[in-house]
């Protein structure tokens, strides 16, 4: 143990004789370092910041979306969602409130059903206006999304039956046309047309894939369709199941209802899609991690040059070092003495920067927390993955210097200028 202790401070006074050269070799491990574990901070934030949305939404969400025409070489392949590749074929086709409200009425462990409608329109107040997003729906909405009010009170099927123009306001778009007034009560125009302000919502922050539900204005979907759009079709049905152990089942039966409101014979294609939370965190998962091996591995070339630079300077310093290592050998020591020496030297060069690389990583993330949207997590997994790297880089690019040095012969070495 003291002799490795006498190696390691021996190694620190040697690359301290030459600070800016030492510095610019352990450049490249810096910049690998710290961009590996950036990159799989920024991925492991981003997964712990989805996975909190959708459960915060709810585990026992069933999302119903319109078939898309999906063809064969895809579908065998799989279209990289992480969903699994023995899922049925889908064709192109529409959902309509019809479709909720047979689920509505029909399904045995479906608790509520809030058919979906998403667009965005010209907003306009007083003299403020801009393009907000518009989600339209029914009055399960709230509750199935765990929104909570904040002023006023959310629409009722009452104003779903009748084609209210009523609207909630997400908590952005109070700040942005309001300010401190208290918009409940306001009259607001969408797309021209005349909307009165139920209520307010408690702000929500941003939720996975970007989306940003404090900056929507919610109204009835029947209005919707029927005042602004022209439409009698819904982008996607929300469907809450009684609890998570009943998912399986509760697709099932969804799949069902559906076939049979389509007319879908058994054998034939689904013009529908139905997804579950589970299914939805499984994919973020797998988004991710393919995002965070294909850049840490680009990354990761940071670090084989970064080796090659060590191992490039280590074959410098031996030549610089022969006399120093005939006298050496000369008072008794030994190639091994020798190998161990500048094998040690090479690893401190390495390891000193894998250290400075995570200091810098660390940096990294907490720019892009405090001034983007980027969430960061760095865990102790890409710490102690780099340290390793950054030791094995010193090894092996520090192995061949070092046995060049082990092996030099000690008279010729002495005669060496």
């Amino acid at each position: 143990m003291k002799r490795i202790l006498e190696n390691i401070k021996v190694a620190f006074k040697s690359l301290g004789l030459n600070k800016l050269r030492s510095f610019l070799t352990m450049l490249g491990i810096i910049i690998g370092v710290g961009s590996v574990v950036a990159v799989m901070s920024i991925g492991a934030g981003a997964e712990a910041s989805i996975t909190e949305n959708i459960q915060s939404m709810g585990t026992n969400v069933i999302t119903i979306t319109p078939g898309r025409e999906q063809s064969r070489q895809e579908h065998r392949m799989g279209p990289m969602t992480g969903f699994s590749d023995d899922e049925e074929e889908t064709v192109a086709g529409d959902l309509y409130l019809e479709d909720a409200a047979a689920l509505k009425k029909d399904a045995e462990l479906i608790e509520e059903v809030a058919p979906v409608l998403s667009s965005s329109s010209n907003i306009s107040y007083l003299s403020w206006n801009g393009n907000v997003s518009i989600t339209a729906t029914t009055e399960d909405y709230l509750g199935l999304q765990n929104y909570e009010i904040d002023r006023g009170s959310f629409f009722t099927v009452s104003d779903v039956s009748n084609l209210s123009n009523v609207a909630i306001l997400g908590d952005t778009v109070v700040s942005d046309f309001f300010g401190k007034i208290n918009p409940v009560g306001e009259v607001i125009k969408i797309d021209g047309k005349n909307f009165k302000v139920m209520g307010t919502l408690k702000s929500i922050g941003s939720t996975f894939f970007g989306m940003n539900p404090d900056n929507v204005i919610y109204i009835p979907i029947t209005t919707a369709q029927n005042k602004l759009y022209g439409v009698d079709t819904v982008n996607q049905i929300l469907v809450k199941v009684e609890s998570e152990e009943v998912m399986d089942q509760a697709t099932k039966e969804a799949e069902y209802i559906l076939r049979q409101q389509h007319q879908i014979l058994p054998g034939e294609s689904k013009d529908f899609e139905i997804r579950s939370s589970t299914q939805l965190l499984e994919m973020a998962s797998s988004v991710s991690d393919i995002l965070v091996i294909l850049l840490g591995s680009i990354a990761a070339i940071s670090l084989l040059v970064g080796g090659i630079g060590i191992m490039n300077i280590m074959f410098v310093s031996v030549t610089e070092r022969t006399r120093e290592i005939g006298i050496r050998k000369a008072i008794g020591a030994k190639n091994r003495d020798i190998l161990v020496q500048f094998l040690t030297e090479s690893i401190v060069l390495s390891l000193s920067g894998g250290i400075i690389g995570i200091g810098f990583a660390g940096f990294i993330t907490w720019i892009l927390s405090s001034f983007t949207t980027l969430n960061s997590l760095i865990t102790a997994f890409p710490v102690i993955l780099a340290l390793s790297f950054s030791t094995v880089i010193g090894i092996v690019f520090g192995i061949f210097p070092a046995m060049r040095a082990a092996r030099l012969n000690p008279i010729e070495s002495l005669r060496h200028e």
